[in-house]
């Protein structure tokens, strides 16, 4: 195993977790600005969020058959705007993780078939000693027998 690839692994991901921030307040800004983009993309998501937020706290406050109101629409453009914000900085970081779990799972493969490769070299050159004894003893033999 190299020494110096996992700390330059993990400097890549922290510098892709950092980079998507920054991504991810101009795509906020932009959901404000855009009228499609905050009434088909920014809305929907936020309202399904604030419906099951306030239907869970009036359930967990004992309420059973309350209607919840939608949010406004600057509100929920703004909420919606900060949920795409942070499902792209977390999915950012799941793709880091599973990243580097294809890279661990590589290297574990490899370091497999090294082994593998290994113990195949060492049976043969074991059976390659039998044969040799085997032919050696059967020389020893003849010899014995002259």
């Amino acid at each position: 195993m190299v020494a110096g690839a996992f700390p330059l692994a993990k400097l890549l991901t922290l510098g892709a977790r950092q980079l998507s921030r920054p991504l991810a307040a101009r795509i906020k800004a932009g959901a404000r600005a855009s009228p499609f983009f905050r009434t088909y993309i920014c809305l929907p998501p936020a309202q399904l969020y604030h419906w099951v937020e306030m239907r869970t706290k009036m359930r967990l406050l004992g309420f059973r058959g309350a209607a919840v109101k939608p949010l406004n629409e600057e509100a929920a453009a703004e909420l919606g705007a900060e949920l795409l914000g942070e499902a792209l900085v977390f999915g950012v970081g799941g793709l880091c993780l599973y990243l580097e779990y294809l890279r661990q799972a590589g290297q574990s493969r490899r370091r497999e078939e090294h082994l593998e490769q290994t113990l195949s070299d060492l049976r043969q050159g074991l059976e390659q000693l039998q044969r040799d004894l085997d032919e050696l003893r059967a020389q020893g033999q003849r010899e014995r027998a002259q």
